[in-house]
Order: C-alpha cells, then sequence, then structure tokens
C-alpha cells in the first residue's frame, strides 16, 4: 500500500511542450512513476524523436503523440479530441508549453506580447477547462501548471512573460479551491534558470551568467529533471492533501536577501 502512494500505474497523463527540456524531462519521471503518456509539441519532427526515445527507455508503457499548437485554439479542441480517443477519461495534466519574447514593454508589438499571453496561459486555462470532465472521472486527479519565479518577482524576462505567469499562479489557486471537490488537486512549480536549450543563448554570456550565480544561494544553475522531479512529486497519490501550491524550484533565488 506504501508503495503504490509513489506509483501512477494505470493512470494516463497529458503532457504539453514535451518535446525537449523540462517537458520532455517530466515525461520521463511520469513515465519512470509508471504512467502512461499523451505528449504534445509544435515540431511534429522533435516530438516524433522524443517519442521514440522515450519508448526506447520505457518499453512497456504507452507513449502516444500529437503535433499541435496550444496557443491556437482550434488545436487545443483536437488535443482534447484525441485524448478521448486514448481511454477512459485523463488522470494527469501538464500545462508546460511556453515561449518568451523578451523587450523593453514599450517595444513590443500588440501581436508578440498576445502571442506570449496566448501560448503561456490562455493555452493552460482553456486545457484545464477541455480536461475538467474527463478529470473529473477520477477520485484523484492532478494539473500541474509550469510556471516561473518571474510570476514572484521581477527577473530580466521582459513584462509580459512575468505577467502570464503571475497569472497562473492565481489560476492554479482558484482552480484548486473551485475543483478540490471533484477530486482535482491543481499546483504548479515556478523554476528559475534551467539548463535548457531555450536558456543557452542568455547563459552563454560569461558576465551575465556570473549574475544569474551570484543570486542563486547555491550557486548553480538547475536541471530540467530537477523540475520534473517536484512536477512528478505533486501528481502523486503521496501528494494526495496539497492542492493550490507553488512550488519554487529556485536553488534558493527567492529567498535570497541582501
Amino acid at each position: 500500500m506504501a508503495r503504490q502512494r509513489w506509483r501512477l500505474d494505470g493512470q494516463t497523463a497529458l503532457i504539453t511542450g514535451a518535446s525537449a527540456g523540462i517537458g520532455l524531462a517530466i515525461a520521463r519521471e511520469l513515465l519512470g512513476f509508471g504512467a502512461d503518456l499523451l505528449v504534445v509539441g509544435r515540431d511534429a519532427d522533435a516530438l516524433a524523436v522524443a517519442r521514440d526515445e522515450l519508448l526506447e527507455e520505457f518499453p512497456e508503457r504507452e507513449v502516444h503523440g500529437l503535433a499541435a499548437d496550444v496557443a491556437d485554439d482550434e488545436d487545443r479542441r483536437q488535443i482534447l479530441d484525441w485524448v478521448e480517443d486514448h481511454g477512459e477519461g485523463l488522470h494527469i495534466l501538464v500545462n508546460n508549453a511556453g515561449g518568451n519574447l523578451a523587450k523593453a514593454a514599450v517595444d513590443y508589438t500588440e501581436d508578440e506580447w498576445r502571442g506570449i499571453f496566448e501560448t503561456n496561459l490562455f493555452s493552460a486555462f482553456e486545457l484545464s477547462r477541455y480536461a475538467y470532465p474527463l478529470l473529473a472521472r477520477h477520485a484523484n486527479s492532478s494539473i500541474v501548471n509550469v510556471g516561473s519565479v518571474c510570476g514572484i518577482t521581477h527577473v530580466r524576462s521582459g513584462a509580459p512573460y512575468g505577467m502570464t505567469k503571475a497569472a497562473l499562479q492565481q489560476m492554479t489557486r482558484n482552480l484548486a479551491c473551485e475543483w478540490a471537490e471533484d477530486g482535482i488537486r491543481v499546483n504548479a512549480v515556478a523554476p528559475w534558470y534551467i539548463r535548457t536549450r531555450r536558456t543557452s543563448a542568455p547563459l552563454s554570456d560569461p558576465d551575465y551568467y556570473e549574475q544569474v550565480i551570484e543570486r542563486t544561494p547555491m550557486r548553480r544553475i538547475g536541471e530540467p529533471e530537477e523540475v520534473a522531479a517536484a512536477v512528478g512529486f505533486l501528481c502523486l497519490p503521496a501528494a494526495s492533501y496539497i492542492t493550490g501550491e507553488c512550488i519554487a524550484v529556485d536553488g534558493g533565488f527567492l529567498r535570497y536577501g541582501f
């Protein structure tokens, strides 16, 4: 019985932005706990490569992929139709897909900042709403939203990115309270700098890298697997009394004083 608290056998998880970086690490983590996966990414070729890697590593599990853009509502509806075709309901939804374009606030075009909102925030809200009937079929389902420390404090990410991540945390709290009676837990994680393809460019500047490290008590950049571990825990039956929370995966960044 105790072992089952730390397993996801028989559960199906939908993960967006799963073809690389944090999303791919989350996929590996949930497969390791015994879940079957439905993975979504915009790049069909990258998603196919990721799926093949996962199946080679976990041949006993099921991994299905769908190329779709979560920023497009027609694609979002297609994702949920596809999920319904793959079994009885859904146990886990991980809203991981995101994007950014860092600029000064006055330099964004309307299409640019609205695009950031569509990808980072509106997609998570709509997918959560669309998935609600499927998640509610089970006694203990969960949603995990991948946010950012940018939603808690100022980081040089550009205002729209921080705004979307702040709203994502409030959405997490609201849905956690609203859907608790339906057996759906809703939590979030807030990473600081994690070693991914997206962060490789800014972190390749030695001066900028040193500034990041100086503000990080653990004196290093995080790894995708470390974010995945927090997401995985929040999905487990062992976390059954945790909802509405946001776990910072930041090496102490948010706790740093002077």
